[in-house]
């Protein structure tokens, strides 16, 4: 399995169609056709529905929804969802091109592309997006993808996030929890030791997050992306999808 088998099939699900996929990648329809047969046998089930105007995913090429299907699910089945953030090393924009600097990002000042995982109490990945550069504050990306909207149409839905996600639980205080503020450097003995409490407790119903987020990094391309940056969106999705799938057999 190649990632570019998994980029066009990518493709082919956004167009819906082999042949369009075919002309928008420039390839022979007959090239794609195979690259996307050879991906179903290998993963052992059929991605694609075909059907008179074109494809559509099969349920097993379904695999990530929309923010807004997870929300939905999450709601329909109980589920507490656990969201935190990700990133991966990308090569930095030449000098002199717009937002250079935009991509720096970390103690180590390192060029990153930031995504955000979802998954379940299980660990279960659920979805991935929210892509920006990585010096871009996480919960400004999901509040661009319209969490806060989802948070009030759910209101049953809760959950745990990342310190980065502060503004999500200061906002849906009664569905997002975060962890608690550090105390000032005067506080008593008492006071640390309660929020060393609290901090633990949230950790550990927190944890199983990074479950989610380090299948995907076993794939070596998803550790350090050396490819063109506005390719590594759909490669993200594609692996991230793979995972997805595997995930809900467990």
């Amino acid at each position: 399995m190649e990632l570019r088998e998994l980029r066009n099939f990518t493709r082919v699900a956004r167009a819906g169609s082999v042949s369009r996929a075919a002309a928008e990648l420039r390839l022979a329809q007959p090239a794609l056709s195979r690259q996307i047969k050879k991906l179903e046998y290998e993963l052992g089930v059929p991605l694609f529905i075909r059907h008179g105007r074109g494809v559509r995913l099969s349920q097993a090429g379904l695999r990530l929804r929309t923010l807004a299907d997870v929300f939905a699910y999450a709601a329909a089945q109980g589920v507490q969802l656990r969201i935190d953030g990700t990133e991966v090393q990308v090569r930095r924009p030449r000098a002199g091109r717009p937002g250079r600097r935009a991509f720096v990002s970390g103690k180590k000042k390192q060029n990153t592309i930031k995504s955000t995982a979802i998954s379940d109490g299980r660990g279960r990945l659920l979805w991935l997006g929210a892509f920006r550069p990585g010096r871009m504050h996480d919960v400004t990306a999901l509040r661009t993808d319209g969490i806060e909207d989802l948070l009030r149409r759910y209101p049953d839905v809760e959950a745990e996030v990342d310190a980065g996600y502060q503004g999500l639980a200061r906002d849906f205080p009664g569905q997002v929890s975060a962890p608690p503020k550090k105390p000032r450097a005067d506080a008593s003995p008492e006071e640390t030791a309660r929020w060393e409490q609290q901090r633990h407790r949230q950790s550990s119903q927190r944890i199983c997050i990074e479950h989610a987020i380090a299948e995907p990094k076993q794939w070596r391309t998803m550790q350090r992306w050396t490819g063109r940056r506005e390719y590594f969106q759909e490669t993200a999705l594609a692996i991230a999808g793979l995972v997805s799938d595997r995930a809900a057999e467990r």
